[in-house]
């Protein structure tokens, strides 16, 4: 019975060290994989450097980002760059001229 209780301890220090740090990181790296393959020309994106930018064409492993309002700037990223996604419609935001949720003006 000691012998148990001496190996006990260890595995439940494994299954904690599983539950706390491995498996969150195998979520995020699955979920990464995903929004790069599922990457689209038109989407808006920021890239783990910071930058923003519409994706205006795509290949295997790279993918080009207009960073101005008139696409006259086009950089090369590798997709791997890709930080997140941005949503059209960004909760929260309240567009230029229409009033706050308490109904003041936005000043």
């Amino acid at each position: 019975m000691e012998e148990f209780t001496g190996l006990l301890l260890p595995i439940a220090f494994l299954a904690v060290l599983y539950l706390l740090l491995i498996r969150p990181q195998q979520k995020r790296r699955k979920q990464q994989e995903h929004m790069v393959r599922t990457l689209e020309v038109g989407d808006d994106i920021v890239t783990i450097g910071g930058l923003h930018g519409r994706v205006v064409a795509l290949s295997d492993a790279s993918m080009d980002i207009a960073v101005d309002a008139d696409e006259d700037v086009i950089l090369r990223y590798e997709r791997s760059s890709l930080a997140r996604i941005v949503a059209d419609d960004v909760p929260g935001d309240v567009p230029e001229g229409e009033p706050d949720d308490d109904g003041g003006d936005q000043t």
